[in-house]
């Protein structure tokens, strides 16, 4: 009621509201914001995510598999036809494999994960144990498939014994058999990347040099649809919890998340990084994504938002070719140019280890803070603040010099037109050139 609260005359005192419950108090958000803000720093302060690097290959690494069964079982390939297998437990390569002549194109694991299939630039499909050989045995593959072109890509069916190789076109194979069951082409290009889809199993998307990207239906002979993009997408990853989304990681330093009914526009550009984002990789939840760019960073995406929550980047790190988000959602590996696979929290301020019950209850409290607040100028300020290699950050402030002008040269061009004359176009259909059904 306002006569509460509102004075009868100028010269009334000013009316307090007067609070008799003991367990509010008068200055609860006060202190609230206080410890938000300590928090945020503690968080800034303890954000060290890199954890150990893997050395052993004698080339850059080309591609890596996670193990399906397996959290401490990672394969990765390199450009000299070497896989090696590790154990992240003790951070040790437990075995070395001479897959191919030349580059490690793809590689994939059996959905039951006793055997594992590699691609190699020698025109082969290799199929090999997961074990390794007994004493006196040779290292050699149990199946090799010879084809015709060199294959760029494979990926595994998530429950079947089916695989999907792409290169000239995409191939599906059966595992008894040495010729493909159907071949699937659209346009003529060579394909990089092919990725079954988890959950509608028979779905696949796979991504051309000619810029599309197209999906198929395995249980038809003839492709679905493609959307061609304004440049070339190096690779897709579809969400692990809906069927439907799937990011693509393009040229144009961006990333595109698509729903699949709909490819007239993207649901989200991520936009942050300053060179062609190489790879892309979802975590278990779905609601975060991470990539791997030319520009020696990596960045963690969450899904529905335009910039990264976090960039990871090393003095030593050089073009980061391949990267993947561990099943169990606590780590991301990534493999670069010089060699190296890199091991990185997914949080990176999270304590490892066993946590006391009194610890878990402080983190939830202080990350509840952390949300109540988030959007306060010196929370969000320090909460948003990262340290980036001068490269990164001067070609940042470049391009956002260049975004300007081209706004502001087409906000000119709209003024000076007739009425109509230059339409408006979203940001997220202005990259997209055709949608083919």
């Amino acid at each position: 009621n306002p006569d509460d609260y509102v004075r009868e005359t100028k010269l009334d005192l000013q009316r307090v509201p007067r609070n008799y419950d003991p367990a509010l108090h008068p200055f609860e958000v006060a202190r609230e914001y206080v410890r938000a803000l300590n928090a945020t720093k503690l968080e800034r302060v303890f954000a060290k995510p890199f954890l150990t690097s893997l050395d052993g290959h004698r080339d850059g690494v080309n591609c890596m598999a996670k193990h399906p069964k397996s959290l401490s079982t990672v394969l990765s390939g390199a450009c000299d036809g070497e896989v090696k297998i590790w154990n992240l437990t003790k951070r040790q390569c437990i075995r070395t494999v001479q897959a191919h002549e030349g580059f490690v194109r793809g590689m994939c694991v059996r959905f039951c994960g006793t055997s594992f299939f590699t691609v190699g630039d020698d025109k082969t499909v290799k199929q090999w144990k997961m074990e390794s050989p007994e004493y006196g045995e040779e290292e050699e593959p149990i199946h090799t498939i010879l084809g015709k072109t060199v294959y760029t890509g494979i990926d595994h069916h998530w429950k079947e014994p089916v695989f999907a190789t792409c290169g000239h076109q995409v191939d599906i194979w059966d595992e008894q058999r040495t010729s493909p069951k159907c071949s699937l082409t659209w346009g003529f290009d060579s394909i990089s990347s092919v990725k079954f889809n988890p959950i509608e199993t028979y779905l696949l998307g796979s991504c051309a040099s000619d810029r599309n990207i197209v999906l198929y239906d395995m249980r038809k002979s003839t492709p679905l649809k493609k959307v061609i993009l304004n440049m070339r997408t190096n690779t897709l990853c579809w969400n692990p919890m809906e069927a439907f989304t799937f990011t693509a990681a393009n040229e144009d330093y961006n990333l595109y998340t698509f729903d699949m009914r709909f490819l007239e526009s993207p649901v989200m550009v991520h936009m942050d990084h300053v060179s062609a984002v190489l790879d892309v990789d979802y975590s278990p939840t779905g609601k975060e994504f991470v990539s791997a760019s030319f520009d020696k960073s990596i960045r963690i995406f969450p899904v529905d938002k335009g910039h990264s929550r976090e960039v990871y980047h090393t003095k030593r790190m050089q073009h980061v070719i391949t990267v993947k988000w561990t099943s169990d959602n606590k780590y991301i590996l990534c493999g670069s140019d010089e060699m190296n696979i890199r091991l990185w929290k997914a949080n990176a301020s999270e304590k490892l280890g066993v946590l006391a019950p009194r610890e878990k209850a402080a983190m939830n409290y202080n990350q509840k803070l952390k949300e109540k607040f988030q959007f306060h100028p010196q929370i969000r300020r320090i909460a948003q603040h990262r340290h980036l290699p001068k490269s990164i950050y001067c070609q940042i402030k470049e391009q956002r010099i260049m975004r300007e002008a081209r706004r502001r040269k087409e906000l000119n061009r709209r003024k000076h037109s007739k009425p109509g004359s230059v339409p408006l176009v979203p940001e997220r259909k202005k990259h997209i050139v055709a949608v083919v059904k």
